[in-house]
């Protein structure tokens, strides 16, 4: 199990102060995926950097299977058994889509797996095994090879910043397949995005607001009023 406690991050803008995340917590369980939404800037992407490290929360404790982990660095964290798949992929130059399959394998990862994960998320294996990642691969063909890593991975917490960045409009559904078919009973998947296509990967949804989560639960009873919200505001303009 993944716990939050009392999480609240804070900056410093324009000589004030100003509050990202606000006192939340959660408990996410092992074998679920999850969905956290919410509009851009509500925290969402802040949460899943402080989970894995990236940022250091202003206040409130992190911890994995009843251990604190909330001073410990990415690399230890990620030793412990959390992925994280950045928002912007990083591009590495003389790197291949193989290589880089292979560094996240904790094993030594056969031509034939890692032929695998490149299909599972869509890239034919035989084109794009050798491809390095580098300018000539777009951003939705480098989205798509980070989150084979990160499948490749098997990680206990496996964090998804904004998975459909990048992606188009036709691989929504094999997204939703990646995140329900790689779920096991010793894993679980937070799923960061505001596309309600990606919904129906989840088994919860959580929603923040203003740094606050103000809905969470099983996605049948959390999407309809989700839905019910968006179309209001379409309808008035927001």
């Amino acid at each position: 199990m993944l716990s939050i406690k009392n999480i609240s991050y804070k900056i410093k803008e324009n000589n004030r102060e100003r509050t990202i995340l606000d006192n939340i917590s959660f408990d996410f369980d092992l074998g679920k995926n999850y969905v956290v939404t919410g509009a851009n800037g509500c925290g969402k992407s802040t949460l899943a950097k402080i989970i894995m490290g990236i940022l250091t929360p202003t206040s409130g404790k992190i911890y994995l299977d009843g251990r604190d982990i909330t001073n410990m660095s990415i690399t230890q964290r990620a030793n412990l058994g959390i992925a994280y798949a950045m928002q912007q992929p990083v591009r590495f130059k003389g790197l291949s889509a193989k290589e880089m399959l292979e560094y996240a394998s904790k094993d030594k990862l056969h031509t034939s797996s890692a032929c695998e994960y490149l299909s599972k998320v869509g890239l034919c294996a035989r084109e794009y095994m050798d491809r390095d990642l580098d300018n000539t691969l777009s951003g939705g063909e480098l989205k798509r090879v980070e989150i084979a890593s990160v499948l490749a991975r098997g990680a206990k917490v496996n964090i998804f910043d904004e998975p459909e960045a990048g992606i188009d409009i036709w691989s929504f559904n094999s997204l939703v397949d990646i995140f329900r078919n790689s779920i096991s009973p010793n894993s679980l998947n937070i799923i960061i995005s505001h596309q309600e296509r990606l919904f129906a990967s989840a088994d919860e949804i959580i929603l923040i607001e203003n740094g606050k989560i103000t809905r969470s639960g099983a996605t049948q009873d959390i999407l309809p009023s989700l839905t019910a919200i968006r179309n209001c505001k379409k309808l008035e303009g927001v």
